[in-house]
Parts: C-alpha cells; structure tokens; sequence
C-alpha cells in the first residue's frame, strides 16, 4: 500500500512540526508500505516554512514534498497536494492536528485483513465515542448517505481515502468556507464506495478545544450552518436525496443552528 499525507497549512508555525512528526514517527504497518507527506503551505505570512524547513534539515527526513500557494483556503490547498501526490490512497491531516503512533497501524488492518474493500475509513478523534441514532458505534461500521447528513463525521484528519476516489467525486469543492469535508464526504458515499468508520481513536485533534464555537473556521456557526446547507442543496441538485428529505434535513440543520447557538453562549 501507498499512502501521500496531505497536510495543509496557514500560519502555522506552532504546529506544523508536530504534524509532521506525528507522520514521520509513525510504525509502519508493513514493509511494503510507503508514505509521502506533502505540505501545502497556503501562503503564510509567519515563519511557518523556516521552523518546518529547519525540522526536515535536522532530522534528515525523506518523503517529504513542501509547497507554497498563493493563499486560497483550505480547500484549494487540499486539493493541490491531492494533484501532486504520487499514490493511490490519501490521507489527510490538518496543521494543528496530530495522529497517534499507531493510527496507520489500525486503520491498514482494516483496509487489509477483511473482505469489505473501503474505499474511506475514518475514526474517533480525542477519545470520542460517536453515537447514531441514541446508539453508540463500538465495532466497524458502514455509513449510509443518511447518516452523513444527519450527523458529519469523521473528522478530516482520521481519514483515508482512495486517490481515484476522490478524483472522480470532483475533489474539494472550493467554493466552500465552511462544511467542506461534510460536501466531500457525502458526495463519496453517495457514489456508492464503500464508506467506513471505526471507534479506535486514532487522531489529537484542535489542542483541546470544542468541535465548534471556540476559535478557526468552526468558530463561525453562522456561515457552518450556511455551508451545511449548501451541502444539503447539492445533494438535493444531484439526486441524491428526495425533497421530502431535503425538506425535513433542512428544517433539523437550523434546529442543530440554534442549538449550537445556545450552547456556545451558556459557555461563556
């Protein structure tokens, strides 16, 4: 198996190391199995390039491609390492996120040692325990379309998908700010691959803090929920969803708005 790590990152000179490292430290799950890291640097304006330049010089590492962009978000920058990289499936890991020693470990039994042939796999992240429908997921489980819309998941720095995969889903969709691995996500699933989560906690996610409302991108539940919604939209545009189930999601994601909402102020 091949594996390219996707790392994209802004101003992250905080981080990116222990992102990096996080890979570079991985055990190898077999002998055969390669990785590349590739780091999209979308334009930052920090010392970003020189802390992770002197990281790479200094422990000698190899595999490693690092890029500079004109800054044009997330997904811009997600979807050009996906261009350069060299091998069938992606893993992807964002700047302020760290995988735990073994994830590759985990997740390559399950790609390898049963007859279910993902196309996607993802997992926990920080010890969570997802649950659907009041019951918590403690095995393997294939996701359906429904289950992705109710309630997004995995996280984007869990995941592994296959390279043709994605390519012929459309990539990143980079007019989205907000919700875009959720677009991305569905739009997989729906293609009818083989979409797979597993409760092995396998990524250190955001420093600690909340899945929304606290800082970054998902601070802004406002344009979240606007993204949600023009996911929920392309879904209906092409078919894969009823209206009826257009109608009855959409009323839930404003729901899930307000609630978030009340939320995040009984925080403060």
């Amino acid at each position: 198996m091949n594996l390219s790590v996707v790392i994209p990152v802004y101003n992250g000179a905080k981080t990116i190391v222990n992102a990096v490292k996080s890979v570079v430290e991985q055990k190898k799950p077999a002998d055969d199995f390669n990785i590349e890291i590739i780091v999209v640097n979308d334009g930052s304006v920090d010392n970003t390039l020189q802390v992770l330049n002197e990281y790479v010089l200094a422990h000698r590492v190899k595999n490693i491609s690092i890029y500079t962009t004109e800054n044009g978000g997330v997904s811009r920058a997600r979807n050009y390492g996906i261009k350069k990289s060299r091998h069938d499936w992606i893993g992807f890991l964002d700047a302020d996120d760290v995988w735990i020693s073994n994830k590759l470990e985990i997740q390559y039994k399950y790609l390898t040692e049963s007859c279910i042939e993902p196309v996607f796999i993802g997992s926990a992240r920080n010890k969570e325990v997802l649950s659907l429908y009041g019951k918590k997921i403690t095995s393997l489980y294939k996701a359906r379309l429904i289950d992705l819309l109710i309630k997004v998941f995995p996280q984007t720095s869990t995941a592994l998908v296959r390279k043709d995969v994605i390519m012929d889903c459309g990539l990143y969709d980079t007019n989205m700010t907000h919700s875009e691995d959720a677009d991305l996500w569905v739009r997989i699933c729906a293609s009818g691959g083989n979409f797979y989560y597993h409760p092995e906690s396998t990524v250190l996610t955001g420093s600690g803090k909340h899945n929304f409302g606290d800082s970054g991108l998902s601070a802004n539940l406002k344009l979240m929920e606007k993204g949600a919604c023009y996911m929920l939209h392309k879904a209906r545009k092409r078919g894969d969803i009823s209206f009826l189930v257009y109608a009855l999601l959409y009323i839930f994601f404003k729901i899930k708005y307000l609630r978030r909402l009340i939320i995040v102020k009984l925080r403060g």
